[in-house]
Parts: structure tokens; sequence; C-alpha cells
């Protein structure tokens, strides 16, 4: 005990917290040394290693390219003018932080993308919201959850979504006939598609009418929250560190934000297993017919899903992938719609041609719904559905990191451990991959056109192993929405009564989806035998 007093006293004297603190500042000095050494050294190697790339000039040897990669309409010109130069890819440095490759031709693009490993480098800060998902995951995890997930996006689970789709956008269209009616023709369509994307999710995923696209929705305003959050986190390199970001305002808005979503997505999960178990134990007649019409919506189908040992997704799991599955289709599934009818508002001869498909389509018919065999009888209507992706792409380039090195075209090796960012549209605006990129040229995906059959010339939902597990939803819910929009109303470009621009002089803003500055606007005139229609229903 004296021996402890006296080492205490010692420690606490001046002289003892002079040699504690002259201890720890020394380890701390010393253990960012090596911190740095380590960082620098690392940095040189990854230039030496990428020395087979071109690599744009650079503010220095240090910073590289720090603060040069823009969400802004100038960062895609910006890849506009890195496709002129370096034609299929260069190296990229982000500081000493970051080491990328950028690629965008199809004959580089294609072996990174067969091989199924993900980079966190976009994703990583949605971790908190999405947890360890399919979108996310690597290895057997990945593997296992992709084989797990693959049944409730088959075509007999997807054919009953289209009324989904039908009633959701009769909604949406109930708003916008409303609008004409009181002189509001000029319309900014972004906020209106996103919640009518939002409400056919909630219903296919939960089976749940939040009546979103009238009333305000706390859950809706989270997920719309949550999304702008992430995309500002991306944008300050400071903000990618938890530690710091977890401290700040935004960093609180998100956590907030993020309960209210989870809160929602577990009380769903846990009242839908139970309701599965009671009627498990009941087996009633009754009962399976409830199973029956229940297993058609999102959550249903990943609970009664097993592997080949006969085991299931967690609760925790089924709830990652539902809060995925509300992330990455509405928001990428507006962007398509909005940029389509954007397109087609810019090109009426192109209009006229899909509406007239629709119109011949729909010919004889009492009501005015698209059933599932029709999806197949659109083709010129998938085709500029098709180039709307291909010239406004609503995911701009993914990210892979690679345990092992990989070999490119011309002698060019990724070393392991470097980012590669594929860039989704430096290929679709690559010129030795399409003529005229930067027009809307429908014709590009005509069958007889050998260019667009070109392998990962197209690949707005990525490519290979880690595609868009979600595509064919989403591609039927673009044709649906398309389709009875151009059925129902006339589009023109509109204009932005704040910046007084055109909607044909957008601005374009890569975030995490594909937006513009100051919205899409569109000028919306209602057609007139839907007009009379109406009345004559009345």
């Amino acid at each position: 005990m004296t021996f402890l007093r006296s080492v205490l006293s010692l420690v606490l004297s001046w002289t003892g917290l002079c040699s504690v603190l002259y201890i720890f500042s020394t380890g701390l000095v010393a253990v960012v040394a090596l911190w740095t050494v380590r960082l620098l050294l690392r940095h040189t190697w990854y230039s030496h290693r990428l020395s087979c790339f071109s690599k744009p000039q650079t503010r220095s040897w240090l910073l590289g390219h720090l603060g040069k990669m823009q969400s802004t309409e100038e960062g895609l010109q910006q890849v506009d003018d890195l496709v002129q130069t370096y034609k299929h890819s260069c190296c990229w440095f982000l500081g000493p932080f970051y080491h990328l490759v950028r690629l965008f031709h199809p004959d580089y693009v294609k072996p990174l993308l067969m091989a199924p490993v993900k980079d966190e480098l976009i994703y990583h800060h949605l971790r908190p919201w999405l947890g360890h998902s399919l979108l996310i995951s690597n290895g057997e995890v990945w593997s296992r959850k992709r084989r797990l997930l693959t049944p409730a996006f088959h075509f007999d689970i997807l054919k009953n979504y289209i009324a989904v789709f039908n009633s959701s956008s009769k909604i949406m269209h109930d708003k916008w006939c409303r609008l004409v009616a009181e002189g509001k023709t000029n319309l900014e369509m972004f906020d209106h598609v996103s919640l009518m994307t939002l409400d056919s999710l909630l219903k296919c995923a939960f089976s749940y009418d939040s009546n979103c696209q009238e009333s305000p929705s706390e859950y809706v305003s989270a997920i719309v929250e949550l999304s702008d959050l992430a995309t500002r986190r991306r944008e300050n390199i400071l903000h990618h560190w938890d530690w710091i970001y977890w401290k700040t305002q935004l960093g609180k808005r998100f956590k907030q934000a993020l309960n209210t979503v989870h809160r929602f997505t577990r009380d769903v999960v846990q009242k839908r297993r139970a309701l599965l178990s009671q009627q498990r134990e009941t087996e009633t007649q009754l009962d399976v017919a409830l199973t029956a019409r229940r297993s058609k919506d999102f959550v249903d189908i990943i609970l009664l899903t097993k592997d080949e040992d006969g085991k299931g997704l967690t609760d925790e799991e089924i709830q990652a992938e539902a809060n995925t599955f509300m992330f990455a289709g509405h928001d990428t599934t507006a962007s398509a719609i909005c940029w389509t009818l954007y397109n087609l508002a810019r090109h009426d001869h192109y209009q006229e041609k899909c509406r007239q498909e629709v119109m011949d389509l729909m010919e004889g018919r009492d009501g005015q719904e698209i059933e599932w065999e029709d999806l197949s009888n659109l083709p010129f209507t998938t085709m500029c559905i098709k180039e709307s992706l291909r010239l406004h792409s609503p995911v701009s380039g993914v990210t892979r990191k690679y345990t092992q090195d990989m070999v490119l075209p011309g002698n060019r090796t990724v070393p392991a451990g470097t980012i590669c960012l594929v860039s989704i549209y430096g290929t679709h605006h690559n010129p030795t991959a399409w003529t005229n990129p930067h027009e809307f040229d429908p014709l590009h995906f005509d069958p007889s056109n050998k260019m667009s059959q070109a392998s990962h010339a197209f690949i707005p939902f990525s490519s290979g192993p880690r595609n868009c597990i979600g595509q064919k939803f989403a591609m039927a819910e673009l044709r649906v929405v398309v389709a009875l929009t151009l059925l129902r109303f006339r589009l023109t470009p509109g204009v932005n009564p704040e910046l007084g621009s055109s909607s044909g002089r957008v601005r374009r803003l890569p975030q995490i989806v594909l937006r513009a500055e100051g919205g899409l606007w569109v000028q919306l005139e209602l057609l007139n035998r839907v007009t009379q229609k109406e009345q004559s229903d009345k």
C-alpha cells in the first residue's frame, strides 16, 4: 500500500506529469510518423505500378487530382475530355489516400466487371443504413444472399407488380390532370415521379399503402433525407471518416432519419414473420390462401426462402435487404423515368411514334392499364428508354477493388488494392463504341444495329455477376409509366421559373443518381381524347 502511494505521488507530481506527457507525446509523434511514412511509401509504390496508365496533369506528386472530381455538369464534361484524350483508361490519385484507375471502354470494362468483387468507396457511408446487404457485401456472404434473393425477382413475381405500377402511375397522373385543370401546366417532374416510385416500392416490398403521393409520410420523408445526406457526405472527404461525421450536425440528422427508417422496417419484418409463424401453426385452408396471397410481396418471399442447408435470412438481414430495395429502387428508377420523359419532350417525332405504338396496343380495350404481356409489344418505346438510359444513365459509375492483379488489354495491369472506377457515363459516351454518342438516337438500339450489341458498351445496370438484381423490375416499371404517361399527356420542354432557363439547357448533377440542377421541367398538355373519355365516364 505504501509503495502504491509513493508511485501515485510520483506520477501526480509536476515532474511525474511532465514525464507522462513526454512519453505520451513521443509515442503519438512516433505513431503519426510511422503512419505518414507508410502512407508515402504506399503512394510511391502505387504511382510506380500504375505508370503503365496515362495520368492527367496533377496539382502535385502528393495531392494528385484531389478536389478535381466533381458531381456537377463540369464533372461529366471532364469525363468527356478524358475519353477524347485517353480513349480507354487513365490513372487518378486523390491525394495519397485513394489510387484509382478510371475506365471507359467496353474492352477494358468487361474483365473488371466479370469479377464478383465490389469496393466501398461509393457505398461505405451507406452501411449504417443498408447494413451488410447484397449491395455492399462480398465473398461467400454475397454469393449466398444473391442465391436467396434471386427468386424475389423471378418473372412470375414481377407479373404481380404490374398492377401496382398501373395504380401508382394513375395516382400521379390524376394529380397532373388536376394541375392542368388549374392552369399549372409547367411541371418539375422529379418530386412527383420520386413519390410515385416510392409509393410503388412500398406496395411491392411491404404491401403497404402509404398514400405518400397525396399526403406527407414520415417514413418517405426519412428515405428522401437519407438519400440527400448520403450524397452530401460523399462530396466532403473529411466526412468519409465516421469519427468525424457522427459529430457533425449532418451526421446527427442522418442518425435521426435512420432511426425512423429502421423502426419502420423492423416492425414490418417482425409482424410479418409472426403472421407466417401463426399461419404455419394453424395450417387451415384460409391461412394457406392468405400465405399464397401475401407471398407476392418482397418481404414475404425472402422470409420464406431457404438455402441448400434449409437456413433462411435473419430478421436483421431481411431488414437490410428491404432497406436496400427501397434505396436502390426508388431514386434510380425515378431518375430514369424523368430523363426518358425529358428526352421525349425534346424530340417530338420520337414521342409521337411511341404514343402511336401505345395507342395501337391499347386499341379496343375498355380500360387504360398496361398488362405484363404488353411489355414485349412496345419495341420502339423500349428503344427510347434504353437510349435515355445510355445518354442519361442514372448511375454514372461503379467501383471495384481486387485482391489480386487484374490484367487488361495493352499489357496493362491493375495492381491488387487499386480502386477501379468503371465509368458508365464514359463508356456510354465513348465515340469508339457509339456513333454520335451525345445525341438522343433510339436507333442505337435497333436490333439491326450491330454496334448496340457490342459486349459491355451498354451497362446502365452494371454487368457481370454483380449486375443489378432488380433491373427487370426497373425496366418493367419504366415501360409501364412511360407508356401510360404518353397515353394521357403530350410533353414539351418546360421552363424553370426561378432560373428562367429552358429544360433543354439543363445542368446535370451526377450525385448518387443523375439529377438536374433546378429540376427537369416539362409542359403538360392533356390529350383531348382522354379528356373526352373522362368526361363521358362522369
